[in-house]
């Protein structure tokens, strides 16, 4: 039999979604499952988007350009312009999801066997994207103990070789919810000017920033104008998931350049999900201050929920809408699967992420799990009740 690659077999399953088995078997029983495993917001898109499609005047599906429409790039400077980030249009590529841009980063700026650092936890796919661009991911640890801040630049130092060329963060970050300071973004452009890196910033979360704190993008920052690649999404911002819409944003004339070749190769973004996503940046404040408002309220239902649980550890997120929970186990993927095979009360069970996938060093996060609060409150406080009893019962 033909053999599969050694790329692929080390490609690594996602923690996310590779449960899915077991959440369908759950419904075939009867069961109810409630879905803190994934990212998808069950937050309305808005209405204006998904006019537009129906609307459009289209003859032709055709290709737009591979960078993507002129037209949206436009909007999207101005966007980032209203956040106080000052770019070009012609600084933007738009890409089949944030995804994608991440693979052009990766692509753009990185050789097979050239290393990444990445503080983590981190978005489990960072994984899967580098082992298919035959890059090495180099962990720094940050710790629930320190609310996963961001680990000492010694420590970053400390790892950097000549095959070094990033620092990746995801800001606010997935799956911790932690939102990196404004003197912890210049610490990190201190070290990337000394050691002549790039900084990649992973920003789709950035409208979903809580306890009146702002953020502040890399691209902000003075000095590292040719360091600084942002990886954009239009998926998390407008609960538009299914668009597949993103965007790499660098003024390095360079990586975009390059970039552009990638995404040439693959010829260009989806036409209608463009044409949505360009009208989604009509969307008012009022969408997001109410948006926002949900999610904080989620995350004191949650964060305060499980803090009542016994043997359960838990970092408060100061953004997007994930938090990262310790629990008296010592296999949090045995135990997600219990409970989507084994357990329920009164026929209603839940689907969590196991958080060792959010690590690169092996062993590490054994006993965590990665919690989405994209749920109404009502359904987080019965998912809080569930796991607090299936806690009592189950057995390592």
């Amino acid at each position: 039999m033909p053999k599969i690659s050694s790329k692929g077999q080390l490609m690594p399953e996602s923690p996310i979604r590779k449960l899915v088995p077991f959440a369908e078997a759950a419904y075939k029983q009867g069961k109810t499952v409630y879905h803190l495993n994934i990212g998808q917001p069950d937050i309305k898109t808005p209405q204006i988007a998904l006019d537009a499609v129906k609307v459009h005047s289209l003859d032709i599906l055709a290709y737009t350009r591979s960078e993507g429409s002129e037209g949206y790039r436009i909007k999207i400077a101005n966007y980032y312009k209203n956040n106080q980030i000052y770019v070009n249009h012609d600084d933007i590529i738009v890409t089949t999801g944030g995804s994608e841009a991440l693979l052009f980063a990766f692509g753009s700026i990185a050789d097979a066997g050239d290393e990444i650092i990445i503080p983590e936890p981190f978005y489990a796919n960072y994984n899967g994207f580098s082992t298919s661009s035959g890059v090495k991911v180099v962990p720094v640890i940050s710790k629930i103990e320190d609310n996963f801040a961001l680990p000492p630049i010694e420590e970053f130092e400390k790892l950097i070789t000549p095959k070094t060329k990033a620092i990746l963060i995801c800001n606010p970050g997935n799956p911790t919810g932690y939102l990196y300071s404004k003197e912890e973004i210049k610490k990190l452009a201190s070290i990337v000017k000394k050691h002549d890196l790039f900084l990649i910033a992973d920003e789709v979360y950035r409208e979903f920033a809580y306890d009146g704190v702002t953020h502040y993008s890399i691209l902000q920052e003075e000095g590292i104008e040719d360091h600084a690649i942002v990886i954009d999404s239009v998926s998390k911002r407008y609960s538009m998931c299914g668009a597949r819409i993103g965007s790499l944003v660098s003024k390095n004339k360079d990586v975009i350049k390059t970039a552009l070749k990638f995404a040439q190769a693959r010829l260009s973004p989806p036409t209608l999900a463009q044409i949505a996503s360009e009208a989604a940046l009509e969307t008012p404040q009022s969408y997001f201050d109410e948006v926002i408002n949900e999610y904080v309220e989620r995350r004191n239902v949650l964060i305060e929920g499980l803090k009542e649980i016994e043997g359960v550890k838990v970092a408060n997120p100061k953004g997007a809408f994930y938090c990262i929970a310790e629990l008296p186990v010592s296999n949090s993927d045995d135990f997600a699967r219990w409970l989507l095979e084994s357990f329920d009360v009164d026929g209603e069970t839940i689907m969590v992420a196991p958080a060792a996938g959010f690590y690169s060093s092996p062993g590490v996060g054994l006993n965590q799990i990665r919690i989405a609060y994209v749920l109404n409150k009502e359904s987080l406080k019965k998912s809080i009740h569930i796991l607090k009893e299936a806690l009592k019962v189950y057995k390592d």
